[in-house]
């Protein structure tokens, strides 16, 4: 019974590798931003606990560790705001991975995002939630 249910699931993960689409996995980041990302639809689904425990965390950084540390992102959004936004949107795994990522790329070196000037002349990358 269980060399059944391991032959089956080689199977589907076989087949799932040849219907994905084949990509370098440390391609540029303008090849990275134009993959689509598949989402929920259902907006009547209850997030889920670790959706709103996770969200609770990101609020709490956001109202008091934020305001007293100063803000910190070269980014619009910013990083916190991103990675809240990205777990409303996709749920918790992967909108905890996309938020990862952002935080991985947060530095000041130049990319391929579009730039937006503030009003206090700070010019700040805009990588809004695909």
């Amino acid at each position: 019974m269980v060399l059944r249910s391991c032959i089956i699931l080689l199977c589907i993960m076989t087949f799932h590798m040849e219907a994905a689409p084949r990509m370098e996995p440390w391609g540029k980041d303008a090849d990275m931003a134009t993959i689509s990302v598949a989402r929920c639809e259902c907006r009547s689904c209850p997030p889920s606990p670790m959706n709103l425990a996770a969200q609770m965390i990101i609020r709490f950084h956001q109202t008091v560790i934020s305001p007293a540390d100063g803000p910190r992102s070269n980014y619009r959004p910013s990083s916190s705001q991103y990675a809240l936004d990205a777990i409303r949107k996709y749920g918790f795994l992967k909108g905890f991975i996309m938020g990862c990522d952002r935080l991985m790329r947060e530095n000041d070196d130049p990319w391929v995002y579009k730039k937006c000037r503030l009003s206090d002349g700070s010019i700040l990358k805009k990588d809004p939630v695909p």
